[in-house]
């Protein structure tokens, strides 16, 4: 807490309008008198706001979030009026017993203390404005951030809309080129165009079923087992009823293309994809997809970029993290399936 020029000014100002209040304009005619009771004046001052300050730390620690703003509140007030009355009465007779400085009378404290609650306010008010005005100035600052990431992303998406309906068109032109006799050449474009439909129909949305992200998956692998063949394996374990959980959409295509991407794949070391979903009786549960370990070479090493992403929207879309696990040969993903 960056209140160092507060305490060291804020205190002795306080000190003296207090003192002003309490004696009026009369008091600073004699500074011989003026002094010891600026003084007096100053010692609750400091000793109220360093206890109302560490009361207000105190309870930031405890109660940091913002739902907890009422409780905080509550514990805060309590805590401060009964510091400022022990305050009070342990002041009194320190100065009393100490001093020989009687501030008021017995069966008066009463008054003193309600005195004493000026500081306390006044302390309270400064720092709770201080932190109103820093989380407002926090929250400016994220909207500022998020309406800038979202012109940047509306503008890449305008940048980007010719070429997947261009290339989606010139597929379905191409298809109805290709001789009927190559089955092959076909199939491998019918696939393509189901991929990039999938992309098309799916950049505006926040989440898909898993249904329909399996469905693209397929075709995905369809394309790639073109090139790999057998050299690619890719098996589906689901359990009932899991396919109308919601995932993030291309996040499990990302997570197969990641595994072709970084590893070797041939007849002497296939790649092995697992695709598993599993479902709790609370109907929450996780989409995985594993594959073994065995890395390219040569190659610079991974950034992760595309890992991350998926992380980020996730963090997003729910509190259960994406889970990420290398061990016993195999890398794991493990999506949380969306209700």
């Amino acid at each position: 807490m960056n209140d160092k020029w507060a305490r060291i000014i804020g205190a002795p100002v306080i000190a003296i309008l207090m003192q002003f209040v309490h004696d009026g304009p009369a008091a600073f005619n004699d500074w011989h008198t003026l002094l010891p009771h600026v003084g007096v004046s100053l010692t609750i001052t400091v000793t109220i706001w360093e206890g109302i300050r560490g009361i207000l730390v105190l309870m930031r620690r405890l109660f940091p979030r913002y739902d907890q703003t009422g409780r905080r509140l509550l514990f805060q007030t309590l805590s401060s009026l009964v510091y400022t009355y022990l305050a009070t009465v342990s002041l009194n007779w320190v100065l009393q017993v100490v001093v020989g400085i009687v501030l008021c009378p017995q069966g008066e404290v009463w008054h003193n203390y309600l005195a004493n609650l000026v500081p306390t306010l006044f302390v309270t008010s400064l720092y709770e404005s201080a932190l109103f005005f820093g989380e407002w100035k926090k929250n400016l600052q994220r909207s500022e951030a998020l309406a800038r990431a979202a012109l940047q992303t509306e503008l890449e998406a305008l940048q980007r809309q010719l070429d997947p309906h261009f290339l989606f068109n010139s597929l379905n032109t191409l298809s109805a080129l290709i001789d009927d006799t190559n089955a092959e050449a076909q199939r491998f474009v019918e696939q393509l165009s189901d991929v990039y439909r999938y992309v098309l129909l799916s950049r505006d949305k926040t989440t898909v079923t898993l249904s329909e992200e399996l469905a693209f998956v397929d075709a995905y692998v369809a394309l790639n087992k073109t090139r790999f063949r057998d050299d690619l394996l890719v098996e589906h374990h689901i359990a009932p009823g899991a396919g109308a959980g919601t995932v993030a959409p291309l996040s499990v295509q990302m997570l197969i293309e990641n595994a072709l991407k970084h590893n070797v794949i041939s007849p002497e070391n296939p790649l092995r994809v697992t695709l598993q979903a599993e479902m709790s009786p609370a109907n929450a549960g996780y989409v995985s997809v594993a594959n073994n370990l065995q890395p390219k070479t040569g190659l610079s090493t991974s950034t992760k970029v595309g890992l991350r992403n998926i992380i980020d929207r996730y963090r997003l879309l729910t509190q259960q993290p994406v889970e990420v696990s290398r061990e016993a040969g195999f890398f794991t993903v493990r999506l949380p399936l969306l209700s």
